[in-house]
């Protein structure tokens, strides 16, 4: 008899990456159009925007704190989905995507660390080039059409998953500044409480909702990132029994619009970089040309050699129908880390001249990772029969 969660599961995930493929064309887009606006006469305007208050904080921490909290909601829900039913539920499913994923982390960053070579008051942003975003990956792959085989496309979204759990606790970890112990006592309270609802049969999404929104607010207050709350409320969520489950009714009910409206407005507030009037040497700081080797040459380096060295020693399978080449495309593609490398380059400096140095440096390795791979993708690769 047929398993029904893991076919339910697998049409999630084809579903998530059809979704994020779209979603990953309009990142690029919305990036484009921030680094054109920003070198226009447009600049003014569009700087001038995001520093704008509403309310209590400006646009662009509204962006980066409020709505990007719903992105790592979703991340949350995918991370417990796939590894509660889905394609990360077994230690055999989950030991490649955890090796490929934790040495495409560490390689990176100590690749930044090396090319950085001790540059004073730097070293914060080790973090930046360990990152890969499943969006603008995905998207590069679906371009390369029938030459990327559905063995790579899920190998490589279930590295992104592990890696989002990698980044969360990077984020929790080594950029919390000072804590506010009586926000996050309350943040621990709202959290528990969440938790309870669960065991006890709550199945309305309703309660979970508004208990996250000050969960969200607890954790903002209590100097941890506000979008940790987002990983925290995904995992009080319900799962399983019913079909479709809390967790399933509202990812899919939040898919789109983080997709298609909070991670374009994120790269559109944050890739807009002024690159007329830049000195030339700006453009090779020690800070950019970091970033950048970590990404092109370090993610490149660590989730294929992890991979190669896996199945050498036999402790995983190389993806059915995929080359040793296309395994290698795989890792270059890794290297596209937008979206989380900025958000934790935002959060490694305060000096504009120095966020505007992680934009330049993020954006050149990602699209140096980017183009390599498609171009290897396209012109080299044999399409799958």
């Amino acid at each position: 008899m047929p398993d029904m969660s893991q076919d339910r599961s697998a049409s999630v995930l084809q579903s998530l990456i059809k979704s994020e493929t779209a979603g990953g064309l309009l990142l690029m887009a919305a990036a484009a159009l921030a680094l054109i606006i920003a070198n226009t006469g447009l600049s003014g305007a569009y700087f001038s925007a995001l520093k704008a208050y509403i309310g209590p904080l400006s646009v662009l921490h509204w962006i980066n704190d409020a709505l990007m909290a719903v992105f790592f909601l979703l991340v949350g829900l995918e991370v417990k989905r796939e590894f509660t039913e889905g394609q990360l539920s077994t230690w055999a499913e989950r030991r490649l995507p955890i090796i490929a994923a934790t040495a495409g982390m560490i390689v990176p960053a100590i690749t930044y660390l090396v090319v950085l070579g001790g540059s004073p008051g730097l070293a914060s942003g080790w973090a930046i080039p360990t990152a890969t975003d499943i969006a603008f990956a995905l998207a590069v792959l679906a371009l390369a059409g029938s030459r990327a085989p559905p063995s790579l496309k899920l190998l490589l979204t279930t590295i992104a998953v592990v890696d989002d759990v990698l980044a969360v606790a990077i984020i929790a970890f080594f950029y919390t500044a000072s804590l506010n112990l009586t926000a996050l006592l309350a943040a621990a309270l709202i959290f528990a409480v969440m938790l309870v609802l669960n065991r006890a049969g709550t199945r309305r999404l309703l309660p979970y909702i508004l208990l996250a929104i000050g969960l969200w607010l607890a954790v903002y207050l209590s100097g941890v990132h506000a979008t940790i709350a987002g990983v925290l409320a995904a995992a009080a969520i319900p799962s399983g029994k019913e079909q479709p489950s809390p967790l399933d009714r509202l990812e899919h009910a939040i898919q789109p619009w983080v997709a298609f409206a909070v991670l374009p407005l994120f790269a559109f507030a944050n890739a807009g970089v002024r690159l007329i009037g830049i000195a030339p040497d700006a453009l090779l700081s020690p800070l950019v040309v970091a970033i950048a080797a970590g990404l092109f040459l370090g993610k490149q380096a660590g989730v294929f050699g992890s991979i190669r060295l896996a199945v050498a020693l036999g402790w995983a399978a190389r993806p059915q129908g995929a080359s040793w080449l296309q395994v290698y495309v795989l890792a270059l593609i890794c290297g596209i880390g937008f979206t989380i490398s900025l958000f934790i380059g935002g959060l490694a400096f305060d000096d504009p001249a120095l966020v505007d140095q992680v934009k330049i440096g993020v954006l050149a390795g990602s699209i140096l990772s980017a183009l390599a791979g498609f171009v290897i993708l396209r012109f080299v690769s044999k399409p799958q029969a």
